[in-house]
């Protein structure tokens, strides 16, 4: 539908960041005046504690308008990308936070270039109370941070930065045309559908039109993915960093051993997955899968059509283990509070993301299918950032509340994990139990084994182009092809097109990234059995967790929470879950 055609109540209602366009460009306007006041700080960080402390609060203030600005402006934008007014607004925010960072770009190298036991005294003073963690967290910087002349370079950067990502994103979202099946529109959104569906003819056209979108413009895709790829090395090297890896996981304080040991803790249980691959062929009558089967459920049984209103009632009972504040707070979200943006219409994002700031409410974006079961573990999975948001901005000061994507894939599969536990539990036939450990089964697979399988892919295309090698369209498509064999296992035939999906892939554009799926879910695993099987305590410790926010390093909020994920211990632990989830579904099904 076009956006227009959504019913009010179905989108989210984004008035608490700004109330209508006229404001917002009132707002706007005022936010560049006050970017422009940046540079009358410069010199003057280090007379006394009165002229830093101005500074800060100077740079909370105009950070905390920003973000509320921006944010209205975003996700204005991603509800519908083709309305040229939001893509203006969006431009025009995006032009002066480029300005305030060149403007302001000297502040950091000044701060560092501090006597940093002059700095220590003063944040021992009252009013610089909400400032230390984050000063904490800067100081540690140092050696990455560099000259104001430099910095300043850097800054004038920042508006050719993202652009690969802004025209992958404008190509996957908005100028992709995939065709009609059977009269109805193939897109994002539906593609779950079609590849679930019991006819195989019906699942391998979708997955040949699908792909063939992305086929006709492979060559731009790579282009655009290399020049990515080239932005992290360069941003990497010009902050002193050895590697790209290293300096994506530097900012959450994480060793690149957690990464390696991710990848070769997963290539351990390889023998467990192509058994997964192998069952799944035998429910499904297969000597060899096809690559448009994968999707298809590991047994049937279980009630696939919820409304959205079914849904949150689900979610509901779901979360109870978490306490009633939890509970209704997320489902008021869900419901009356309108933090959810439902349906797809035509311009809107594809997938679902949670995007919550200071300001505003923690806002959900989903392409909600009534008919895919997997719609309603989209919701409860963005619940669980937003709920982490929820949390984190009612416990801490602005300058701590932003939390780790680390951290974050922990809270949203937590609630996966409750969903599953809940369905499981409250299942009326053992059709129906195996149907949602197959489901569980599944979304494992999707977020351990595949996103790890992403993180190689990721790792090997930034290790051979920081070696200097060249990254074609060629050199990608087959070292993703090696991916694909190693993962599936010889019980797999791939079509020429397979390769491609290294393609079409939107969290590339977000060096380093799929990790923290993998590593989330090894955590919330963990926790969610924790708080389950534990009673006041152990749910306490999960909710201070949330709480948190940005006050602590990921591997020390997640270790207090009672998951230590700077050992591999966890992640083989997921995987001796996983297989014990496969056992469990092969002796409902009678499968040996």
């Amino acid at each position: 539908m076009e956006r227009k055609e959504q019913k009010t109540e179905n989108t989210w209602d984004l008035s608490g960041l700004v109330k209508n366009s006229g404001e917002w460009e009132k707002s706007m306007k005022k936010l560049a005046k006050a970017f422009k006041k940046a540079s009358s700080f410069k010199g003057h960080l280090g007379e006394s504690s009165d002229s830093l402390y101005a500074a800060l609060e100077y740079y909370k203030t105009v950070s905390m308008e920003a973000e509320r600005i921006g944010n209205w402006a975003f996700l204005m934008y991603e509800s519908d990308g083709t309305d040229p007014d939001n893509m203006r607004r969006l431009a025009m925010y995006q032009g002066a936070a480029a300005d305030f960072s060149e403007r302001f770009s000297y502040f950091t190298p000044e701060l560092l270039s501090l006597d940093s036991t002059l700095v220590k005294e003063w944040m021992k003073e009252p009013r610089f109370k909400e400032y230390r963690i984050w000063m904490k967290k800067t100081l540690r910087e140092k050696d990455h941070v560099l000259s104001e002349k430099e910095e300043k370079l850097l800054s004038l950067y920042i508006p050719a930065s993202g652009n690969a990502e802004k025209a992958f994103m404008d190509l996957n979202n908005s100028d992709l045309d995939f065709g009609e099946i059977d009269g109805e529109k193939l897109t994002h959104g539906t593609y779950p559908i079609f590849i679930r569906n019991k006819d195989e003819n019906i699942r391998e056209k979708a997955y040949r039109q699908y792909y063939k979108g992305y086929d006709d413009h492979k060559h731009t895709l790579a282009d655009l993915y290399a020049a990515s790829v080239q932005e992290d090395i360069f941003t990497s090297r010009a902050r002193g960093f050895n590697s790209s890896l290293e300096a994506a996981l530097f900012p959450d304080k994480i060793p690149t051993k957690v990464y390696t040991s991710l990848i070769s803790t997963v290539h351990d249980a390889f023998p467990i997955l192509h058994e997964y691959y192998r069952v799944k062929a035998k429910v499904l009558g297969k000597e060899k899968l096809h690559h448009w089967d994968c999707y298809m459920p590991m047994a049937e049984g279980g009630k696939s059509h919820h409304t959205y209103e079914e849904a949150v009632e689900i979610i509901n009972e779901a979360v109870k283990p978490l306490g009633d504040e939890y509970r209704n707070t997320l489902v008021n979200g869900l419901t009356r509070e309108r933090w959810v943006d439902r349906y797809e219409n035509k311009g809107k994002r594809s997938g679902a993301f949670s995007a919550g700031g200071y300001t505003g409410n923690p806002y959900i974006l989903t392409n909600f299918e009534e008919d895919v079961l997997d719609s309603v573990f989209t919701l409860i999975h963005e619940g669980g950032h937003s709920m982490h948001t929820w949390y984190s901005v009612h416990s801490n000061p602005y300058m701590n509340y932003d939390y780790s994507i680390f951290e974050a894939e922990t809270a949203s599969t937590f609630n996966e994990n409750l969903l599953s536990h809940y369905l499981v539990n409250h299942a009326e036939s053992k059709e129906e139990e195996a149907y949602i450990i197959g489901k569980n089964l599944d979304d494992e697979v999707a977020t351990l084994f595949r996103q790890t399988m992403f993180a190689e892919f990721e790792l090997v295309i930034h290790n051979l182009a920081e070696k200097k090698e060249p990254i074609t369209l060629e050199v990608m498509r087959s070292e993703y092809r090696k991916l694909l064999n190693a993962y599936f296992g010889d019980i797999m035939e791939f079509e020429e097109v397979s390769d491609l999906e290294g393609l079409r892939i939107p969290h590339f554009y977000r060096a380093f990234y799929c990790y923290k799926y993998a590593t989330g879910i090894s955590a919330s695993i963990a926790l969610s059995e924790r708080v389950l099987s534990g009673g006041e305590k152990e749910r306490n410790d999960y909710i201070s967790f949330l709480r948190s926010g940005g006050s602590r390093y990921p591997i020390e909020s997640l270790k207090k929470a009672g998951v230590d994920m700077s050992t591999p211990a966890p992640v083989k632990a997921a995987t001796e879950h996983f297989a014990s989830l496969l056992e469990r579904f092969k002796s409902i099904k009678g499968i040996d």
